[in-house]
Parts: C-alpha cells; structure tokens; sequence
C-alpha cells in the first residue's frame, strides 16, 4: 500500500471517530458558544478614549559655569519607555484623582474610596502605547462611562504635561537663582575696589583725567597688564571651579544624580547606573501598589538591586568630588604661580613707578572686576532672556473624544474564538474518549486481538427476524453469518455450537435465536436448546411456556421426546430452560448432559445451545467444552479488549472450539466502516430473488455434501 493511501485511511480513521462521538463535539461546542454568548452579554460595555502626548529630553541649554551654545539632545531610545512607566506612577495619577474626585465618584454614594484603590483602579483602566520610532506615547483610558474614559485620558495627559514643564522650569529658576548670586557679589567687589582706587587716588594726590580707562605707558605697565590678565583668567578659572564644587556639596545624592549634566558633568558610569536604578524604584512602587508587601522575595530582592546601584552611585560621585577637588587644586597651583609671576612683575613694575604704582594696581583691580562684573550680567541677561524660548519637554498633540460606540468586549471575536475552542475541545475530548475506549471498534481489532475471524456484523437495534420480511436487510445478514459458519467449520460433522459473551445484555440470546431461525428457512433441520438456566430468554422469543425442559431432563427420567418442542416455524425445534431446582446448580457439567448433546448431535443438522456469560459462571464454559464449536458474541464499543480475550482464553482452557465472532449491534450511521456490509441488501429482493424449495434432507438430518458446498459457494456472494 502506497504512503498516500496510508494517510487517506489515517484520516478517515479520524473522520469516524468524529462522527461516531459527534454528540460529544457537539455538545462541547454549544456548551461552549453558550458560556461565551452568556460570558460576553454580562460583560460590561466599556469605552475606549485616547489622548496623544509628545515627550522630549529635559533641557540643557543653561550653562551655569562656562559660556556655551545649546545644543539640543539627541533622541534616547529609552526616554519613551522611562515616561510611559513614569505616567503610570502616583506622582502623576494621584493628581489626577484629586482632581477628578474619583474616591468620591467611584464611592457609588457610600464612603470614600482609599486613595489606594483607587490608585490601582485607575492603573488597571490604563492602556499606555509607545508609537514605535516617535517620541509619543498614547494615553488610553478603558471605562463604561464613555465620557470618564475622555476625561481621564485628558487629564492624564495635562498633569504629566504641567509636571514636566514645572520640573523643567525649576531646574532653570535654580540656575538664574545660583547666577544672579554671583553677579551680585561680583557688584560688592566692584563696589568696593572702586572705592579703594578711589581713596587712594586722592590720598596720594593723582590726578587721572579717566578713572574708568587703563591707560598703558610703557612695555612694563603693558607686561604687567598682560601677566594680569593671566592672572585673572587663572583666578576665574579657580573661582568656577570653587562654585561647582561648592555646588556639588550642596546637592544631595540624589538631586546631584539629576543634576550632573546641568553641571557640566558627563559621566558614563552613572549615566548607566542611574536607569537601573530609577528602574529598580518605579518597580517596587509598581509591586507595592500592586498589593506586595514589604517582605515579599521581589520587594527584597529589588531593594536589594537599589542598595548596590545607590553604593556604586555614590562612589562614583565621591570619584568625581575628588577629581574635581583634585583639578581645583591644579587651578589654584597654577593661580598661585601665575600670582607669584605677577608679583614679581609688579615689584619690578613699582621698582620703576614711584607713588603711583599703588594706585595703579587699585585701579587695575578695579577696572578688572568690573569687567568681570560686565561679563556676569551679559551671562545672566543672556540666560534670563533663554527662559522665555525654553523648549517644551511635553507637548499634547491630540486630545481624547468620547467614543462612539464600546471598545470591548469584542462579541464578534470573542463569539469566533469561543466556536474555534469549543470545537477544539469537542475534537480533543472525543479523541481523549476514543483513547481511553479500549472496546472493539473495528475488525480489525477483533483478528488483531483474538486471533479469529468475524463470522458476521449485525447492525443495531435489529428486531426478530420471525415478524420480519424474509429480504429485510436484517435477515440478509444472519444469512451471511450461516453462510460463513457452514463455511468455516472445517469437519461437516461439527454441527453442535454454542453462542458465548463476557457479559450480559451483549445480544447473544437474541443472534441465537435469529441465527436458528435462518438456518431452518434454508432448509437445515435445527435446535434450539436454551441452557441459560439461571436467566433464560428463548422461551420468550418462542412465546411458549417455560415450565417443562432442559432442566427437567437432567435432573429426571424425562425422555428428549417429552422436553423438546415443535415450533411455528418449519425444521426449527426448541428445548426450553425449564425451572431450575435450588439445589441443582451445575447441572450442566453431567453425563446426561453429555449424552444429550451426543443424542441431538446425531438427529439434527446444527444444534445450538444458548449459554450464560462465560464469565459470570461456569455453565459457560462447560458447554463449550462439550460442544463442537463456541462463536463469540461481541457488542461494538462496549467491554475493553481486556475482558474479551479473557472470554477466549476461558473457552482455550476449557478445550473449547472457538471458531469466531459476531460484532453485534454496530451502529452504521457513526461507523462508516461497516456500512458496506448493509450497503448492498436493497439489491436483493422478492422481486429479483426467486422461492427455492427446502432443500431434502437425509435421514439423520444433515444435507448432502454436494448441497452444502453449493450453499457456501452462494454465500460467498452475499
């Protein structure tokens, strides 16, 4: 057989087991579209709202120490992701809910929620999107009341808004505020060395036509001058230097944290560190506010993490502290030197000055602080004028609008999902079934697992055959199953059988009976004996009193001619079960009984004995043992393969004849496989099938040889 035709079958394997458990799947199934329909009419109806807000980098341009350009900062792949957590934290959300009134709005009239609840209700109305390759964020809000989802949206979006632009605006006011001290104390210095060039000007007499100017006479006053200006510039230098790191010890650790790049400090290792740790803190906030407590692994475990960030932090900003007091003291070296350089200049420069030299050096003073005083308020003026064009670090570019119509729950979706699971369980259950059914389900499964061949299959709820038309496809098959026990007995005088089962209610009584009455309307001479003593049936099938009969022969002197019955039907006789005496059990395994079928053996052409389960008790398997042959009665997909090749191995201990099966009630409907063996019983009727006449038989009721082979050989073509 060829793979493609291998995996045709599989399928159609497949298929059956769908249609035979077709119940199962489809009640999975509407169990299913009905708790989804149920599930998704209860559901509220919520409204989606969403408002669109554009985050950039805080401001850098304020240079607070040294002269520069701004430059704005290039894009940081991280900056959306940091907002949208930072949205969702309560420095943004519990302004919102006091602004909105949410613990008394969504009290429902009773008291207040908890600022808490309602803190994590909010949190769980939120759906936050980061646009990939933008810097915008969308802030959508899930409600039933489409006009909340909206407002909320809108409202998110104004806080966070007003909180970036209050932030951004205090780091500048900061600044303005820490460079407008130093203007300030450079017009003390000016103010006071004016004064002091002033005083000595008119203590010692000098008559200067232009205070304001410095005006250079020689190569000595220019060297002086130039070396001055070193000096200056060193002194400046130093005095930044002094004002940062006065700064920086101002700061605490976590405002110098933020603080570093408006200071000019650009460090690496804490430009990586610091996102792990803001990180680390906005996630025990979440797993607090979700319900975690204090001593939970996680909140452990991140406080752990926040430990060593805040550790390596604050060694880093010790190193920077030291290298800066390190470069501060490089300026102040270098102050020094340049300083020292001056003086000598100086002392040189006074060696060739006489009384003016010190009003000189007043004056240089003088005109040099104002010149630095000038240099400050230019500085100042330019960045108080800056904070008016301060870029906006959070700008609302769409604002939310009350839907329409719900958002959620989808029905259409959820109704489509609900149809693909519940069929996929359906499928699945009447597959883990089908796995968990060790009955016969196939032929297959009888020769694979017994060993023997299927005489015949006999389809479900099949009636008498007795009131039945004679080419009812009923009756059709029990003349299958003749044809194919004529045909399989290997010994012509094997003509003793009996129907076995492993349990009750399997159609046995009833395959016995449909089986005796087509062999006697083929012309076979038969009885019918029922030894099912303890619950006989054929009696009933007969319609005759069960008063008199196999019991009573084997526990008396009653001769066979006084049990055994004629019936209604031509060549068919019937011994019955008789009444069983209570102290009679076992009678079956006697000398009379052996004798009896010695005796029947010898005047009918097939006898047949109706049993018990063989498993139930031991009358079974005693017939069996006596009788020529034993067939195996079989209901489809009832018992486990288990107990059927027990019921062979019962009939193989007690040296019985099995010579096969019936497969009774199949339902051809669900079972497609066997629906061949009733496909073609519409072909065969009155109208195409003539009345043949019994066939003769011999004196000891048996048919001829040449009857016999022509009778199988025409039922093989059934």
């Amino acid at each position: 057989m060829s793979d493609s035709t291998e995996v045709k079958l599989h399928f159609l394997d497949y298929w059956r087991v769908i249609r035979a458990r077709a119940g199962i799947v489809i009640l999975t199934f509407l169990l299913t579209m009905i708790t989804a329909g149920v599930t998704v009419y209860f559901m509220p109806r919520e409204y989606f709202s969403k408002a669109t807000i554009e985050v950039k980098p805080d401001s850098t341009q304020l240079q607070i120490f040294r002269d520069g350009e701004y430059n704005s900062s290039s894009s940081d792949p991280r900056l959306a992701p940091t907002q949208l957590k930072i949205i969702q934290e309560k420095g943004i959300l519990y302004p919102v809910i006091d602004d909105l009134d949410l613990t008394n709005k969504w009290a429902n009239g009773g008291l207040p929620l908890p600022k808490e609840l309602a803190f994590a209700k909010l949190h769980g109305m939120l759906e936050l999107t980061p646009v990939r390759q933008t810097d915008l964020i969308e802030i959508g809000v899930w409600s039933t009341d489409k006009d909340e989802a909206a407002l909320i949206a809108n409202s998110i979006a104004r806080v966070y808004q007003d909180r970036r632009i209050a932030d951004q605006a205090k780091l500048t006011d900061t600044g303005l505020t820490r460079l407008k001290d130093e203007v300030d104390e450079h017009e003390k210095e000016v103010s006071n060395l004016g004064a002091a060039a002033a005083k000595l000007r008119t203590e010692l007499g000098i008559v200067d036509p232009d205070p304001e100017a410095m005006s250079v006479s020689d190569l000595d006053t220019q060297s002086v001058r130039s070396i001055e200006a070193e000096v200056d510039d060193a002194r400046l230098k130093t005095a930044e230097l002094q004002t940062q790191l006065d700064q920086v010890n101002k700061l605490k650790p976590e405002e110098l944290m933020v603080a570093l790049h408006m200071l000019s400090i650009d460090d690496p290792t804490i430009q990586k560190i610091l996102p792990l740790f803001q990180d680390s803190v906005s996630e025990e906030a979440r797993l607090l506010s979700s319900g975690l407590g204090p001593n939970h692994p996680k909140i452990k475990e991140l406080r752990a993490e926040k430990e060593v960030y805040t550790q390596q932090l604050n060694q880093q900003i010790d190193a920077i502290k030291a290298s800066m007091e390190t470069r501060l003291e490089v300026a102040r070296s270098t102050q020094a030197a340049m300083e020292q350089r001056l003086a000598d200049a100086r002392t040189r420069f006074t060696e060739n000055k006489n009384k003016s030299s010190d009003y000189t050096d007043a004056k240089y003073r003088y005109l040099e602080a104002k010149r630095l005083l000038e240099a400050a308020r230019q500085r100042y003026e330019t960045e108080f004028m800056q904070r008016g064009i301060t870029p906006i670090v959070a700008k609302v570019w769409e604002t939310a609008e009350a839907a329409t119509s719900p958002g959620r729950p989808k029905v259409l979706f959820y109704m489509v999902l609900a149809a693909i699971i519940g069929l996929g369980l359906g499928t699945g259950l009447a597959f883990f079934l089908e796995y968990l059914d060790t009955s016969v389900k196939s032929l297959e499964d009888v020769e694979r697992f017994l060993g023997v061949p299927v005489l015949a299959v006999i389809a479900k709820n099949v009636g008498i055959l007795m009131h039945q038309k004679s080419d009812s496809p009923d009756a059709e098959a029990y003349r299958i199953l003749r044809t194919n026990i004529e045909f399989n007995r290997k010994n012509p005088d094997a003509n003793t059988l009996t129907l076995i089962s492993g349990g009750p209610g399997e159609g046995k009584s009833t395959t016995l009976f449909n089986l005796a009455y087509t062999c006697a309307k083929g012309g076979y001479s038969v009885l019918v004996v029922d030894a099912d003593l303890r619950r006989p049936s054929q009696h009933r099938l007969f319609g005759v009193e069960n008063n008199i009969g196999l019991s009573n022969y084997l526990t008396s002197n009653m001769s066979f001619e006084e049990v055994v019955r004629s019936t209604g039907v031509e060549n068919l006789s019937f011994i019955p079960s008789g009444l069983l005496p209570r102290d009679s059990v076992g009678i079956l395994n006697s000398q009379r009984m052996t004798d009896l079928i010695r005796n029947t053996k010898m005047r009918y052409d097939l006898v047949m004995f109706d049993s018990p389960p063989i498993l139930g008790v031991s009358d079974g398997a005693v017939l069996a043992s006596e009788v020529d042959l034993a067939i195996m009665v079989i209901e489809h997909r009832r018992f486990p393969r288990s107990m059927l090749q027990r019921v062979k191995q019962a009939v193989v201990n007690v040296g019985g004849n099995l010579m096969g099966v019936v497969l009774n009630k199949v339902d051809a409907k669900h079972d497609s496989g066997y629906g061949y063996y009733g496909s073609y019983y519409d072909y065969y009727s009155t109208q195409n099938v003539e009345e043949r006449p019994p066939v003769a038989t011999k004196a000891n009721g048996r048919k001829p040889q040449a009857e016999t082979e022509h009778q199988v050989h025409g039922g093989e073509q059934y």
